[in-house]
C-alpha cells in the first residue's frame, strides 16, 4: 500500500505542477495581452495628440501668414502715403529752391580780393 500511496502522491504532485504551470501561463498571457492593449491605447493617444498638435501648428501658420499679409499691406500703404507726402513737399518747395539757386548764382557781390 505504501507504494501505491507513494505513486498516488507523485501523481498528485505532477497534477498540481501542471495546474500551477497552467495558472502561470494564463497569468503571463493575461499580462502580455494587457501590455499589448496598453501599447495600442498609447499609440492611439499619440496619434490623437500628434493630430491635435499638427492642427494647432497649421492654424498658427495660417494666422502668421495672414498677419504677415496684413503687415505687408499696411507697410505698402504707409510707404505709398510717405511717397505722396514727399512728392507733395517737393512740388511745394520746388519753385522756392529754384529761385534760391538762381539768386545765389546771379547775385554776385563784388568786393576787394585780398592777395599778395
Amino acid at each position: 500500500m505504501q507504494i501505491s500511496s507513494g505513486q498516488d502522491g507523485i501523481q498528485r504532485l505532477l497534477k498540481a505542477e501542471q495546474e500551477a504551470q497552467a495558472i502561470v501561463s494564463k497569468a503571463r498571457k493575461a499580462k502580455s495581452d494587457r501590455l499589448k492593449q496598453a501599447n495600442q491605447e498609447a499609440e492611439r493617444d499619440i496619434k490623437a495628440f500628434r493630430s491635435q498638435q499638427e492642427e494647432k501648428y497649421q492654424k498658427k501658420q495660417s494666422q502668421d501668414t495672414s498677419s504677415s499679409g496684413d503687415n505687408e499691406k499696411r507697410l505698402e500703404t504707409e510707404s505709398s502715403n510717405d511717397m505722396r507726402s514727399i512728392e507733395k513737399s517737393i512740388k511745394e518747395k520746388k519753385e522756392e529752391v529754384i529761385n534760391a539757386l538762381i539768386s545765389f548764382v546771379t547775385d554776385v557781390k563784388l568786393g576787394k580780393i585780398s592777395g599778395k
